[in-house]
């Protein structure tokens, strides 16, 4: 799949008074103040990308006056659309290990496994649990349990763990409703329901490749690792009894149910206009559908588990204090993304890469890549790398466009190293060395980057 000048169907630019040499300039200063503002003055990324964006206008050319506009336009065009989505993420969350639901999905797998299958129990629970859970919250809850199968089991920790944080990262990285997905969605137009179907599938095999297989090879490669003595929750929560296995399954995959319900009417009904359609619309439009499973949730999680109305209400009320920083970086980051787009950064892309027939799939994968490398985050790497390509989904099928999210997505997850939290996050609840976690952790994130794209390349030829 090659790509066509976009110029005409992109946005108007705000008025510069450069070339695409200018512009070249431009993006390079902006993106390489915002890695030094990150990495080396550890600045909060909401402000590294907000002066980004003010030094990306100012290169470029843009109008004093017009400076802060395009910014503050994407910023609450992005927060809108994706921040309520990652609120009701976070609530969803936070029922789910208040309720023991977390433990209950884990129990039952866990003991239903044989010891020789139990790294592909780890990697089917984080998958299960990775759809509602940001990341962090993901690998907190699963710790505790990495460590009690590890013990049970008498396997090595790094045979059960590399399989559980792969499960957690493909999630996080492939499959909305995670907050990088979903903003790769929301600046490329892409179809929700077909990108999470196929993100599914490219998950899949990924995740065998990433996780039980190379846990083989990473164990020999980190060597024994001592169990620590210990490992509780971060929160101890206090419940008079627990939902059921079933309850907390449906709840989970509600969600996901709905969203790809919406995606098969589209492919099944003709008249776009017809009740049935407007009907999956609706009740699969990525809003309602975590909706309906919060709601759903504080009966079958919050309920089941004996919390009153006030119980679940504080619940509820927690979850959000601690997504706040990362609202205001995915809003930061589509206000960066909508100032590329406005000084002609994104015509530009389209004009080079249609002159040299390079692959959009290719190229957000590439850029994605490089910022990765650079800031150490997934989301800030695929916020800036949707903004940079976003003209070149104008010119794409619906699949096309949503395997370029997963492209995005799969080169935002590249080779997390020192510049990450994520990478001393797995360094210290396993106990490892620094070398020892990039052997694993590194070498696993890279795994699934590379296994991703190469599986979406030639998905894009058949679909």
């Amino acid at each position: 799949m090659t790509l066509p000048t976009l110029l005409a169907a992109a946005p108007p630019a705000l008025p510069h008074s450069g070339g695409d040499g200018r512009l070249l300039v431009a993006v390079l200063l902006s993106i390489g103040a915002i890695v030094l503002l990150i990495t080396r003055l550890k600045l909060h990324p909401f402000l590294a990308l907000t002066l980004g964006s003010g030094l990306l206008a100012a290169v470029a050319g843009v109008p004093f006056d017009k400076l802060t506009t395009s910014f503050t336009t994407g910023f609450g065009a992005t927060v809108s659309s994706v921040g309520l989505l990652i609120g009701l993420g976070a609530m969803l969350g936070k029922l789910l290990a208040d309720s023991g639901g977390a433990d209950i999905i884990a129990d039952t797998v866990l003991g239903r496994s044989s010891r020789r299958m139990l790294p592909w129990s780890m990697a089917l629970i984080a998958a299960v649990l990775g759809l509602p859970l940001f990341f962090e919250v993901g690998v907190v809850l699963l710790i505790p349990i990495v460590l009690l199968v590890a013990r049970r089991g008498n396997l090595p920790l790094i045979r059960i763990g590399i399989p559980a944080l792969a499960g957690l990262s493909v999630l996080h990285g492939l499959v909305p409703p995670h907050p990088g997905p979903l903003v790769a969605v929301d600046a490329l137009k892409a179809d929700l329901g077909v990108t999470l179907a196929l993100g599914l599938l490219i998950a899949v095999p990924t995740l065998i490749v990433a996780g039980p297989l190379f846990a083989r090879l990473a164990e020999r490669w980190v060597g024994p690792l001592d169990l620590p003595a210990q490992v509780t929750p971060a929160e101890s929560v206090q419940r008079d009894r627990s939902p059921s296995f079933g309850a907390v399954l449906a709840t989970i995959l509600l969600p996901v149910v709905l969203m790809l319900g919406k995606a098969l009417a589209d492919v099944v009904v003709d008249e776009p206009k017809a009740l049935p359609q407007r009907v999956a619309d609706f009740v699969g439009s990525p809003l309602t559908a975590l909706l309906a499973a919060v709601l759903l949730g504080m009966l079958t999680l919050g309920r089941a588990a004996g919390f009153g109305k006030a119980r679940i209400s504080t619940t509820l009320e927690k979850s959000l204090a601690p997504i706040a920083g990362i609202v205001f970086i995915v809003g930061a980051g589509g206000g960066f993304k909508q100032t590329l787009i406005d000084v002609g950064v994104g015509n530009a892309v389209s004009a080079w890469s249609g002159k040299w027939h390079v692959s959009a799939l290719l190229l957000g994968w590439l850029i994605a890549v490089l910022i990765r490398l650079a800031t150490g985050s997934a989301t800030v790497a695929t916020i800036t790398a949707a903004g940079i390509v976003s003209p070149l989904a104008a010119g794409l099928s619906t699949s096309h466009t949503a395997l370029l999210v997963l492209a995005i997505g799969a080169g935002s997850l590249f080779f997390s190293h020192v510049n990450d939290a994520g990478f001393w996050l797995v360094k210290e609840y396993f106990g490892m060395t620094v070398g020892q976690t990039l052997k694993s952790w590194s070498v696993m994130e890279t795994i699934i980057s590379v296994v991703a794209i190469a599986l979406i390349m030639p998905l894009s030829l058949l679909v």
